[in-house]
Protein backbone atom coordinates (compact mmCIF):
# COMPACT_ATOMS: atom_id res chain seq x y z
CA UNK A 1 0.00 0.00 0.00
CA UNK A 2 2.65 2.24 -0.31
CA UNK A 3 2.46 2.71 -3.38
CA UNK A 4 -1.01 4.93 -2.75
CA UNK A 5 -1.29 8.14 -1.70
CA UNK A 6 -1.95 8.59 2.19
CA UNK A 7 -5.42 9.86 1.55
CA UNK A 8 -5.99 6.52 -0.31
CA UNK A 9 -4.32 3.98 2.23
CA UNK A 10 -7.58 1.89 3.74
CA UNK A 11 -6.28 2.75 7.32
CA UNK A 12 -5.61 6.18 6.55
CA UNK A 13 -8.99 6.46 4.92
CA UNK A 14 -10.90 5.27 7.91
CA UNK A 15 -9.14 7.87 10.13
CA UNK A 16 -9.85 10.48 8.01
CA UNK A 17 -13.34 9.75 7.26
CA UNK A 18 -14.48 7.04 9.10
CA UNK A 19 -15.21 3.31 8.57
CA UNK A 20 -18.13 3.79 6.03
CA UNK A 21 -16.13 5.50 3.44
CA UNK A 22 -13.85 2.12 3.08
CA UNK A 23 -15.02 -0.57 0.44
CA UNK A 24 -15.58 -4.61 1.57
CA UNK A 25 -12.04 -4.88 0.34
CA UNK A 26 -10.23 -1.90 2.68
CA UNK A 27 -11.42 -2.70 5.24
CA UNK A 28 -10.65 -6.53 5.04
CA UNK A 29 -7.07 -5.08 4.03
CA UNK A 30 -7.02 -3.32 7.73
CA UNK A 31 -7.46 -5.87 9.08
CA UNK A 32 -4.50 -8.14 7.96
CA UNK A 33 -2.43 -4.97 8.25
CA UNK A 34 0.08 -6.24 5.77
CA UNK A 35 0.64 -7.90 2.57
CA UNK A 36 3.24 -10.24 1.23
CA UNK A 37 6.35 -10.18 -0.29
CA UNK A 38 5.52 -9.12 -3.68
CA UNK A 39 1.46 -7.65 -3.07
CA UNK A 40 0.07 -5.00 -0.59
CA UNK A 41 -2.50 -5.90 1.99
CA UNK A 42 -5.17 -4.08 -0.45
CA UNK A 43 -4.16 -6.81 -2.69
CA UNK A 44 -4.59 -10.03 -0.98
CA UNK A 45 -7.47 -8.47 0.33
CA UNK A 46 -8.97 -8.69 -3.37
CA UNK A 47 -7.40 -12.22 -3.72
CA UNK A 48 -9.43 -13.29 -0.36
CA UNK A 49 -12.42 -11.96 -1.79
CA UNK A 50 -12.53 -12.98 -4.89
CA UNK A 51 -11.21 -16.64 -3.73
CA UNK A 52 -13.95 -16.96 -1.00
CA UNK A 53 -16.88 -15.61 -2.55
CA UNK A 54 -17.41 -12.15 -1.36
CA UNK A 55 -18.46 -11.00 2.26
CA UNK A 56 -20.89 -13.95 2.87
CA UNK A 57 -18.31 -16.46 1.08
CA UNK A 58 -15.53 -14.99 4.04
CA UNK A 59 -18.26 -15.67 6.48
CA UNK A 60 -18.59 -18.94 5.95
CA UNK A 61 -14.63 -19.86 5.77
CA UNK A 62 -12.36 -21.42 8.58
CA UNK A 63 -9.28 -20.19 9.50
CA UNK A 64 -7.86 -23.38 7.39
CA UNK A 65 -10.00 -21.85 4.26
CA UNK A 66 -8.74 -18.34 4.48
CA UNK A 67 -4.97 -19.74 5.24
CA UNK A 68 -4.70 -20.79 1.69
CA UNK A 69 -4.58 -17.42 0.15
CA UNK A 70 -1.46 -16.75 -0.39
CA UNK A 71 -0.08 -13.93 2.19
CA UNK A 72 -2.36 -15.29 4.67
CA UNK A 73 -1.03 -17.90 7.89
CA UNK A 74 -2.58 -18.64 10.79
CA UNK A 75 -2.22 -15.26 12.38
CA UNK A 76 -3.84 -13.39 9.75
CA UNK A 77 -6.75 -15.77 9.55
CA UNK A 78 -6.98 -15.56 13.08
CA UNK A 79 -7.65 -12.06 13.16
CA UNK A 80 -10.30 -12.25 10.05
CA UNK A 81 -12.42 -15.33 12.07
CA UNK A 82 -12.12 -13.11 15.26
CA UNK A 83 -13.44 -9.63 13.34
CA UNK A 84 -16.35 -11.31 11.90
CA UNK A 85 -17.42 -12.77 15.10
CA UNK A 86 -16.64 -9.73 17.01
CA UNK A 87 -19.37 -8.32 13.97
CA UNK A 88 -21.65 -11.30 14.91
CA UNK A 89 -21.94 -10.32 18.25
CA UNK A 90 -22.41 -6.77 18.77
CA UNK A 91 -25.68 -7.16 16.09
CA UNK A 92 -27.09 -9.91 18.35
CA UNK A 93 -29.18 -8.73 21.08
CA UNK A 94 -28.05 -9.22 24.60
CA UNK A 95 -30.17 -11.42 26.53
CA UNK A 96 -30.60 -8.51 29.04
CA UNK A 97 -32.81 -6.55 26.61
CA UNK A 98 -35.58 -9.49 27.16
CA UNK A 99 -37.17 -8.91 23.76
CA UNK A 100 -40.13 -10.53 23.31
CA UNK A 101 -40.75 -12.46 19.72
CA UNK A 102 -44.19 -11.59 18.47
CA UNK A 103 -43.29 -12.50 15.17
CA UNK A 104 -41.77 -14.86 13.25
CA UNK A 105 -39.72 -11.05 11.44
CA UNK A 106 -38.39 -10.86 15.23
CA UNK A 107 -36.97 -14.21 15.59
CA UNK A 108 -35.39 -13.64 13.01
CA UNK A 109 -33.69 -10.46 13.50
CA UNK A 110 -32.36 -11.94 16.94
CA UNK A 111 -31.23 -15.14 15.15
CA UNK A 112 -29.64 -13.87 11.69
CA UNK A 113 -26.77 -11.78 12.71
CA UNK A 114 -25.32 -14.61 14.93
CA UNK A 115 -26.35 -17.52 13.03
CA UNK A 116 -26.88 -16.98 9.15
CA UNK A 117 -23.67 -17.08 7.75
CA UNK A 118 -22.15 -20.04 9.69
CA UNK A 119 -20.13 -22.55 7.90
CA UNK A 120 -21.71 -25.95 9.06
CA UNK A 121 -25.04 -26.55 10.78
CA UNK A 122 -26.15 -25.35 14.35
CA UNK A 123 -29.17 -26.03 15.70
CA UNK A 124 -30.79 -24.20 18.53
CA UNK A 125 -33.45 -23.09 20.63
CA UNK A 126 -34.72 -19.68 21.77
CA UNK A 127 -36.29 -20.09 25.45
CA UNK A 128 -39.09 -18.03 26.04
CA UNK A 129 -41.23 -16.96 28.74
CA UNK A 130 -45.01 -16.95 29.20
CA UNK A 131 -45.06 -13.89 27.35
CA UNK A 132 -42.94 -14.85 24.60
CA UNK A 133 -39.64 -13.14 25.80
CA UNK A 134 -36.44 -14.03 25.23
CA UNK A 135 -34.71 -15.69 28.35
CA UNK A 136 -31.60 -16.87 26.34
CA UNK A 137 -30.52 -18.57 22.94
CA UNK A 138 -28.71 -21.95 23.09
CA UNK A 139 -27.04 -23.96 20.77
CA UNK A 140 -28.10 -27.97 20.55
CA UNK A 141 -26.10 -29.44 17.91
CA UNK A 142 -23.68 -28.03 15.59
CA UNK A 143 -23.40 -30.62 12.43
CA UNK A 144 -21.84 -30.86 9.08
CA UNK A 145 -22.37 -28.58 5.74
CA UNK A 146 -25.57 -29.90 4.93
CA UNK A 147 -26.65 -31.98 8.09
CA UNK A 148 -27.34 -31.66 11.61
CA UNK A 149 -28.43 -34.89 14.37
CA UNK A 150 -30.85 -33.23 16.77
CA UNK A 151 -32.91 -35.48 19.02
CA UNK A 152 -36.15 -34.19 20.59
CA UNK A 153 -34.73 -35.16 23.86
CA UNK A 154 -31.70 -32.61 23.41
CA UNK A 155 -34.11 -29.48 22.60
CA UNK A 156 -36.66 -30.39 25.44
CA UNK A 157 -33.94 -30.96 27.98
CA UNK A 158 -33.00 -27.35 27.56
CA UNK A 159 -35.95 -25.67 27.94
CA UNK A 160 -36.57 -27.55 31.12
CA UNK A 161 -33.45 -26.25 32.69
CA UNK A 162 -34.06 -23.02 31.29
CA UNK A 163 -37.34 -23.13 32.43
CA UNK A 164 -39.20 -21.93 29.30
CA UNK A 165 -42.95 -21.17 29.12
CA UNK A 166 -42.63 -22.06 25.05
CA UNK A 167 -39.71 -22.51 22.35
CA UNK A 168 -38.62 -20.92 19.08
CA UNK A 169 -36.27 -23.62 17.00
CA UNK A 170 -33.88 -22.51 14.76
CA UNK A 171 -31.05 -24.29 12.43
CA UNK A 172 -28.98 -22.42 9.57
CA UNK A 173 -28.65 -23.41 5.76
CA UNK A 174 -24.50 -23.09 5.07
CA UNK A 175 -25.99 -22.98 1.42
CA UNK A 176 -27.29 -19.45 2.00
CA UNK A 177 -30.44 -20.84 1.07
CA UNK A 178 -33.32 -21.16 3.76
CA UNK A 179 -35.93 -23.39 2.07
CA UNK A 180 -36.66 -26.07 4.26
CA UNK A 181 -36.22 -29.75 3.41
CA UNK A 182 -38.53 -32.46 4.25
CA UNK A 183 -36.31 -33.23 6.90
CA UNK A 184 -36.39 -30.21 8.44
CA UNK A 185 -40.27 -30.29 8.27
CA UNK A 186 -40.65 -33.81 9.74
CA UNK A 187 -38.46 -32.47 12.45
CA UNK A 188 -40.76 -29.75 13.01
CA UNK A 189 -43.69 -32.31 13.40
CA UNK A 190 -41.70 -33.88 15.89
CA UNK A 191 -40.58 -31.47 18.16
CA UNK A 192 -44.04 -29.98 17.93
CA UNK A 193 -45.82 -33.40 19.29
CA UNK A 194 -43.34 -33.53 22.36
CA UNK A 195 -43.72 -29.78 23.24
CA UNK A 196 -47.45 -30.29 23.13
CA UNK A 197 -47.10 -33.19 25.06
CA UNK A 198 -44.87 -32.04 27.64
CA UNK A 199 -46.50 -28.36 28.00
CA UNK A 200 -43.88 -26.66 25.81
CA UNK A 201 -45.22 -25.76 22.81
CA UNK A 202 -43.06 -25.18 19.94
CA UNK A 203 -44.42 -21.60 18.28
CA UNK A 204 -41.75 -21.72 15.11
CA UNK A 205 -39.23 -23.56 13.55
CA UNK A 206 -36.77 -20.41 11.60
CA UNK A 207 -34.62 -21.84 9.07
CA UNK A 208 -31.70 -19.16 8.32
CA UNK A 209 -29.57 -18.43 4.91
CA UNK A 210 -27.08 -15.82 4.65
CA UNK A 211 -29.63 -12.65 4.79
CA UNK A 212 -33.28 -14.37 4.57
CA UNK A 213 -34.88 -16.97 6.96
CA UNK A 214 -38.20 -18.96 6.58
CA UNK A 215 -40.88 -19.72 9.48
CA UNK A 216 -42.36 -23.20 9.53
CA UNK A 217 -45.45 -21.58 11.28
CA UNK A 218 -45.95 -18.91 7.98
CA UNK A 219 -45.58 -21.94 6.23
CA UNK A 220 -48.39 -23.56 7.79
CA UNK A 221 -46.28 -26.16 9.25
CA UNK A 222 -47.02 -25.72 12.95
Amino acid sequence: MKDLSPDDRPREKLLRHGAAALGDNELVAVVLGSGRATAGALDVANDLLRMRGGLHGLARSSCGDLAQVAGIGPAKAAKLVAAQELGRRTLAVAPAARIRLAAPRDAAALLLPAFGSRAVEHFGAVLLDTKHRVIRTTVVAIGTLNSTVVEPRDVFREAMLGAAAALVVFHNHPSGDPSPSPDDIALTRRLAAVGELIGIPVVDHIVLGDARYCSLKEMGEL
